[in-house]
């Protein structure tokens, strides 16, 4: 714990009494909650898409902001502010993302007479641009990687990162490999930094491939306390996004995580910094190097808490309202671990997947916990509920799955089992990507905690599941035994004219398709593919599979349910949903060879420069980009040859499987 003299301006002078949380998803709910815990009213804002979202179900009041994209929303502070206003509220509490680091939002909000529940505009502006806030730490004496002049930088110094010098959360970073990829680079990420934030400023610094992602939890009031609340590490990151966080940071030597501290607090000194941030650090060859400061509450703050037994939204309330923080920061005690559930496939490039969410189930999971208190074995926080609809405009997190534990073992533990037996039915999820993530030798052992993780290990934490054979089974016996129940209730009896055997088809969310034959009875079912597993029993709603065709083997037990137009199996290697594939082909016209079809529903952000019907187009040229969750995705030309059609278009909404573009190969 360290302490500076006072350089704020005079406390509030009045209590909080309402808050408007400017904010949605899980963390808008997060803040609710202890806002409520307090006995402080509360008020939601809505973007049109949201209107029957769990946060606005949840708070006191809400008020609409007319739209649908974040930009006319979310991100429109002079209507937030007129909501409060509306609202009669006297606080405003950003949550993270959004409006959170935006000075000019900051200083609106107490210019309306509102507390704002964040640090000092002053401070966000010191650290809302990577390249001042790195000259600004460089001063403070806080290591950091110096950055490179982009006209000058030469082979030696690959690979580089260039990355946007505003925003954060992975959007406008490139990593470069090879000299004469750089320009191309410096344009994506500054045309990508401009759309996301608004400012197309870019800087390019050392890119260390092999380096952990840590970061320290700071704390600021307004009468020179600042406290530093541990580490964490979130190396285990896709897209520059973080998947996987826990905390504290294992395996750092006691004087590394000295050197972070002091950091850190050294960096919160250099600004006059109160309330709740995180400075982040890459660490490397026992060094550890400044990336930025994020000026808000992070996405993976429950693990802090677990660990320490705080309530960080609590503790920003009290700030806000001029409250001193304890002298010195609570001790850490376990380990805690949490796991981003996303509505995406990762094994089709991280695409973002949308539509109804009919189950979110983590058996154990405590969706109420209050932080603060004893910490919680299992902790759910979730954005959506069974009901909900993930769309195209917002970010693809579904929920965060928070695991505490006396050891760092237990913890990842405590959370592998936790995920494997959820029920997500709904949009695909990264679900059983996080199982394997937990589980490997690597992530357990530390032996490659890095943040180059998923890139050395994508391909075989996605592969296809072990069990995809015996869900389908599963499926086709339930499906046949609902069928069969309805038959008799229409007939009055048990009929069985077969001929041949039954067969019914199932394809997964992988592309794989399962033909499963099968043999029902009155008392028995049977299966007559070699190698099947043996039926032990079958009802609509779960069937029991053994190993073998004796009696003796293991028996596995598989849940099944119906959503959405889907078989939804959960069994003991987690669950998978299958698509039944009707008896006769499709006979719809398919599209032409060379047809680009958006893999995502999203806005069409960018057409490559000179693009038109006629003109050559390369193997592997970006051709359109789309945007959709946070998350820019680029489509490529299959194969060298003419653009024949180009229907994208910037600024078109565009539905899954809509034909963007045509190109006609050259003959070989």
């Amino acid at each position: 714990m360290t302490t500076t003299p006072s350089r704020h301006p005079a406390t509030p002078d009045r209590p909080l009494t309402r808050v408007l949380v400017a904010n949605r998803g899980e963390i808008a709910r997060r803040v609710l909650r202890t806002c409520h815990h307090l006995g402080l009213t509360t008020v939601a804002v809505y973007a049109d898409p949201d209107a029957s979202a769990a946060h606005v179900r949840e708070a006191g009041a809400a008020v609409r902001l007319p739209g649908d994209a974040p930009a006319d929303t979310y991100l429109r502070g002079d209507l937030v502010i007129a909501a409060a206003r509306a609202a009669g509220a006297d606080a405003v509490h950003p949550g993270y993302g959004f409006l959170s680091e935006n000075a000019a939002f900051a200083r609106a909000v107490r210019d309306a007479g509102l507390i704002w529940i964040g640090p000092d505009p002053e401070a966000i502006e010191a650290m809302a641009s990577k390249t001042r806030a790195k000259r600004l730490m460089a001063d403070a004496g806080v290591p950091l990687l110096g950055p490179l002049d982009p006209g000058a930088v030469t082979e030696a110094d690959l690979p580089v990162l260039v990355k946007a010098a505003a925003g954060g959360g992975g959007r406008g970073m490139r990593v470069v490999d090879a000299l004469d990829e750089l320009p191309a680079a410096l344009e994506a990420a500054a045309a990508e930094a401009l759309s996301a934030f608004g400012d197309g400023e870019v800087l390019v610094e050392p890119y260390l491939p092999s380096g952990r992602h840590v970061e320290v939890q700071i704390l600021g009031d307004r009468h020179g306390t600042v406290l530093a609340l541990g580490t964490r590490d979130c190396s285990l990151q896709r897209r520059h996004q973080k998947v996987i966080e826990e905390a504290p940071a294992p395996g750092l030597a006691d004087a590394l995580r000295a050197r972070l501290h002091e950091a850190a607090t050294a960096a919160a000194r250099a600004i006059g910094y109160t309330g709740a941030g995180t400075v982040e650090f890459l660490v490397a060859d026992g060094q550890a190097y400044f990336l930025e400061m994020n000026t808000r509450l992070q996405v993976e703050h429950p693990v802090t808490e677990a660990v320490h037994g705080v309530d960080l939204v609590a503790l920003q309330l009290a700030v806000a309202e001029g409250q001193a923080l304890p002298a010195a920061p609570p001790p850490a005690h376990g380990h805690a671990v949490e796991a981003r559930l996303y509505a995406e496939d990762p094994a089709a490039g991280w695409a973002p997947q949308t539509g109804t969410v009919h189950r979110l189930d983590v058996p154990g999971a405590d969706r109420a916990h209050l932080p603060g208190r004893e910490p919680a074995p299992l902790r759910l926080d979730a954005g959506y509920e069974a009901g909900d609809t993930v769309g195209v405009h917002y970010d693809a997190m579904l929920a965060k799955v928070i695991a505490w534990g006396p050891t760092r073992a237990a913890a990842v533990r405590r959370l592998a089992g936790a995920l494997a037996r959820a029920r997500l039915h709904g949009p695909a999820t990264n679900r059983d990507l996080l199982v394997r993530s937990l589980e490997h030798p690597d992530f357990r052992t530390l032996a490659g905690l890095d943040t180059a993780f998923y890139t050395r290990h994508l391909g075989t934490l996605t592969r296809a599941a072990d069990d995809g054979r015996h869900a389908a089974v599963a499926a086709a016996l339930a499906d046949a035994a609902q069928a069969a129940a309805g038959s008799r209730l229409a007939a009055g009896a048990w009929r069985n004219l077969r001929s041949e055997d039954p067969v019914r088809r199932y394809r997964a969310d992988d592309g794989t398709e399962y033909e499963i034959r099968y043999r029902p009875g009155r008392h028995h079912w049977t299966l007559p593919e070699a190698g099947d597993p043996r039926v032990v029993s079958v009802t609509p709603d779960g069937v029991v599979l053994a190993d073998g065709a004796e009696a003796g083997g293991v028996e596995r037990r598989y849940a099944v349910s119906r959503a959405g137009g889907r078989v939804h199996v959960d069994g003991p290697h987690g669950g998978r949903s299958l698509t039944p594939v009707p008896r006769h082909p499709d006979t719809a016209p398919r599209q032409a060879p060379g047809s680009l079809l958006a893999p995502m529903p999203g806005t069409v952000v960018r057409v490559a420069d000179g693009l038109a019907e006629g003109g050559a187009v390369t193997e592997g040229q970006p051709l359109v980009w789309l945007e959709a969750m946070k998350m820019e995705h680029r489509i490529l030309a299959p194969a060298s040859g003419i653009l024949t059609a180009l229907h994208a278009r910037p600024g078109h909404q565009v539905e899954v499987g809509a034909l963007l573009a045509v190109v006609q190969e050259e003959p070989a």
